[in-house]
């Protein structure tokens, strides 16, 4: 769930970002894909490190 949430809120954050700087729309899906992928992966480091600190 925290991977899905952090692959949303990158989206939408990467695609803002982008068209407040000027950008147009291929920017904002550049943007929204890469901040996609950066926040999806936090969201699964964290769900890793969850899921040892409460299981152990």
């Amino acid at each position: 769930m925290i991977v899905i949430g952090g692959f949303l809120l990158g989206a939408v954050i990467g695609a803002a970002t982008a068209l407040r700087r000027g950008g147009r729309k291929l920017d904002a899906l550049q943007y929204g894909a890469g901040y996609a992928i950066a926040f999806t992966l936090a969201g699964l480091f964290l769900t890793i490190l969850l899921e040892r600190v409460l299981a152990g």
